[in-house]
């Protein structure tokens, strides 16, 4: 099937963008995406259209929100005020990603594994977990596996995930697992509430900071006011804003811009190192 997208949409740049460890190119071309138990292939076919593996009916349910293609991210970035040379800057360079609407539970946990590691190392760890723990799922490209839901890690242990490359982090996966399972935290009841409410509900997991609980309320609720700082961004905001902080102004999008931000770092290593 095909499909038009007329916003700003860069699939290389959506994988490339840290927010996302499952996403991949494949050597014919395709992009892959999973999410829950969705799969999507999709490939640029010309301007604004692009073949996907799902029928209409999962790419409105299911894709569309994943990709947040209800919100006009060239609107947003046509809003950055000149006087931000900086981030005019990042927002060209990163025009195309978008803030993808993720699994919560998913979320949690491979933001939780990926503090101080880099993305290849993330992606390695997150589909070893997924291939032992999770439910095996048949495409035209062979084999895939769902990430793990809570229930299915229910029987792992510290020395499990040790095994998996999660090291100092495998107390926090069974702290979150635990969670869960417990009903202590609700992944589901906690979408209801307020920014700074489910920042603070998140930050209840063992290992979960500031940083991680942004992240999981960006990627996986759909809270574009919040803005995850990591070391890049800090250096960043020194550099360029004084140490000042140039998100609040930014209200509801300042997520978008920190995913600007983030994706400038990641290209630009030298210049912002």
């Amino acid at each position: 099937m095909e499909v038009r997208i007329t916003d700003l949409f860069d699939l290389g740049k959506i994988v490339d963008s840290g927010q996302c460890f499952r996403a991949a190119l494949l050597p014919e071309g395709d992009y892959r995406f999973i999410t829950g138990g969705q799969v999507l292939y999709i490939q640029k076919r010309a301007e604004e259209t692009y073949r996907v593996s799902c029928d209409r009916e999962s790419w409105e349910r299911v894709w569309v929100p994943y990709f947040d293609l209800n919100r006009s991210y060239r609107d947003i970035s046509g809003q950055i005020p000149e006087k931000d040379t900086f981030l005019r800057l990042a927002a060209q360079a990163g025009a195309g990603i978008r803030i993808l609407r993720q699994d919560p539970w998913e979320t949690l946990v491979t933001f939780i594994l990926s503090q101080r590691k880099s993305i290849p190392a993330i992606r390695a760890m997150v589909e070893l977990l997924s291939q032992r723990y999770g439910t095996a799922l048949e495409t035209p490209h062979g084999t895939l596996y769902t990430f793990p839901t809570a229930q299915q890690l229910e029987r792992a242990g510290l020395e499990d995930y040790i095994a998996c490359k999660a090291g100092y982090r495998a107390p926090y996966l069974c702290d979150a697992v635990c969670q869960v399972l417990s009903g202590r935290l609700d992944l589901e009841r906690i979408a209801a509430l307020p920014d700074g409410a489910l920042i603070d509900a998140l930050e209840g997991v063992r290992g979960v900071g500031v940083k991680v609980a942004n992240c999981v309320a960006l990627f996986a609720y759909g809270r574009t006011a919040c803005a995850p700082v990591d070391t890049w961004i800090k250096k960043i905001i020194q550099r360029e804003y004084r140490g000042r902080d140039p998100f609040g102004r930014y209200g509801a999008a300042a997520g978008i811009m920190q995913q600007y931000f983030f994706y400038y770092a990641q290209s630009h290593k030298e210049e912002t190192a």
